[in-house]
């Protein structure tokens, strides 16, 4: 066997022999780049209390990630597709990894959003290769089940990010948590070279770079305004993202109908089944990561646990995706691709609307169905719908495609973290000054309404003077705890009216296809498969 996989997809006769391998080297990939969202929200309040974040800063600890990562993958993923799919990945890695040095090296909150960012540049290259990789490499009849596979990879990355990151918290600072990236990548670098052959796209034409900086403008802005506005009211800076974003999508769409060889052919978003599998991606992750952001300090700042067992409670949503995913692959063929994402939705409205019974005598248990509920739905929609939007996609397209079905995962959790955080934030604030208003000094007053974390620090302040602070302190805790619990149902409430409003509008979307393979007649790569199952499509370093 050759050290290093140097033989393009387009030359071998026949699928590619170690294409299971491959596989694994992808996941693996991915599995770090979800990882890093996840294993930070559970390392979040300790960082909190370090830094002394707000919940601003907090926000933008986590976004400063998915930002640039959702901004910058239609771009990169068509730089991918033109000069060498496996280089990007490879390239991807590095600069992950270099984020990840750093974050474990920062001792600020700007450092640590810095880092972030960079670890999000690493993340949008990483993302849309592996995806436009898994569907060069793998002959039709195998590719729902590679893709099946490589969502599963989402719901161990779920866990395995807050159980890794929860052991290290036991003995290690948060930025340890950091590490956790690098020897994962240093292993998949070389993983890639020795099994993931080269793919790149043929004829590609020109990049359509003006379209690709206009997408970034728009998602970085339109994301921006979103954390920012409830933090500075009408805000001329949050007003003008806004503003930005609005004006940068009007442009995008005007450039992209008008140019030859568009950064996004935006015909693929017309066609119903398209629109609606990516409507869905968005949905899911925005209700996934915005509860789970919750959820994660509910677990920590209000019922006391340690990182380590806010890592283990959520390990059932993360079995549930996998069940999802072995149901899927039964499912789908049979009652069709609208149907299985459909029920998909109705389960991850339900999760969330099961949180509305949460209080402040609210347990582990109370969170449980909806964990189980929101893996589920997980697991049986997004196999499918990615599948749909991969399909669409031809040979020279597939870093675009893998961008579009990635820019809406990522900038659904973006969103779900930013919307919900933003909900969560705002109702507890109102809640805990409705409460504790005048009982407090103005500093620690405005110190406790920013967040949980800053509330249970002023406390310990409180609790710290002799002259009878611990039963203000105690009083504080508890009125806090009230207000936050009060802020997850509310916030719950919203999630939930999201999707369930989207969920008609995916519904009404999506085609009544049978399969979740069937798309419409495209110039894809399974139009130029031969009868074996390869995949001679024109593609090499």
């Amino acid at each position: 066997m050759p050290l290093i996989a140097s033989i393009p997809v387009d030359r071998l006769e026949g699928p590619y022999r170690r294409r299971w391998w491959a596989l694994l080297v992808l996941c693996l990939s991915l599995l770090i780049v979800v990882m890093a969202n996840t294993s930070l929200i559970v390392a979040a309040p300790d960082m909190t209390l370090d830094l002394g974040l707000d919940s601003s800063q907090l926000q933008w600890v986590i976004d400063g990630y998915t930002v640039p990562y959702a901004a910058l993958m239609l771009v990169l993923g068509a730089i991918g597709d033109k000069y060498s799919r496996r280089g990007a990945l490879i390239t991807g890695l590095v600069i992950f990894g270099v984020g990840s040095v750093m974050g474990s090296l920062a001792d600020s909150a700007d450092a640590v959003i810095t880092a972030r960012a960079i670890m999000g540049v690493g993340a949008a290259l990483i993302m849309p290769a592996t995806l436009s990789l898994l569907v060069a490499t793998f002959p039709r009849k195998e590719r729902v089940k590679a893709i099946t596979a490589w969502t599963a990879t989402s719901g161990l990355a779920i866990a395995a990010g807050p159980l890794l990151a929860g052991r290290l918290l036991e003995d290690h600072a948060w930025s340890s948590t950091f590490l956790i990236n690098v020897p994962v990548v240093a292993i998949a670098i070389v993983a890639a070279l020795a099994l993931v052959p080269p793919s790149k796209a043929h004829d590609m034409g020109k990049l359509d770079l003006v379209g690709g900086v206009l997408s970034i403008i728009t998602v970085a802005a339109l994301v921006y305004a979103i954390i920012e506005a409830p933090h500075f009211g009408q805000d001329a800076t949050a007003v003008a993202a806004a503003v930005v974003a609005a004006i940068g999508l009007a442009v995008f769409v005007w450039w992209e109908l008008r140019h030859p060889s568009p950064m996004l052919d935006l015909s693929k978003l017309r066609d119903r089944a398209v629109g609606g599998a990516t409507l869905a991606v968005l949905l899911f992750f925005l209700a996934a990561f915005g509860s789970i952001y919750y959820a994660t300090q509910y677990l920590q700042f209000v019922l006391g646990d340690s990182p380590l067992e806010t890592g283990v409670r959520l390990l059932p949503l993360a079995g549930a995706v996998f069940v999802g995913s072995a149901v899927t692959g039964w499912l789908t063929p049979r009652l069709g691709m609208k149907t299985t994402i459909i029920v998909g939705m109705v389960l991850g409205t339900m999760a969330l609307f099961l949180l509305l019974r949460i209080d402040s005598q609210s347990g582990y248990g109370d969170f449980l169905a909806t964990l189980v509920l929101l893996g589920l739905a997980i697991g049986l929609s997004v196999s499918p719908a990615t599948d749909t939007i991969m399909g669409a996609f031809p040979e020279s397209e597939l870093g675009v495609g893998g961008g579009t079905n990635d820019t809406a995962m990522e900038l659904g959790g973006s969103l779900g973290i930013a919307i919900l955080g933003s909900v969560l934030a705002s109702t507890y604030k109102g809640g805990l000054g409705d409460t504790v208003g005048g009982q407090l000094p103005a500093a620690m007053l405005e110190t406790a309404k920013d967040s949980i974390g800053g509330a249970q620090a002023v406390a310990q302040q409180i609790m710290a003077d002799p002259a009878g602070g611990v039963p203000q302190a105690q009083a504080l805790l508890k009125a806090a705890n009230s207000a936050f619990a009060d802020a997850v149902s509310h916030t719950s409430l919203i999630g939930g009216i999201i999707l369930a409003v989207g969920t008609v509008a995916v519904a009404l979307l999506l085609p009544n296809r049978r399969s979740g393979t069937d798309v419409p007649p495209t110039t894809t790569v399974e139009a130029t498969e031969a009868a074996d199952g390869s995949v001679p499509v024109p593609v090499g370093d």
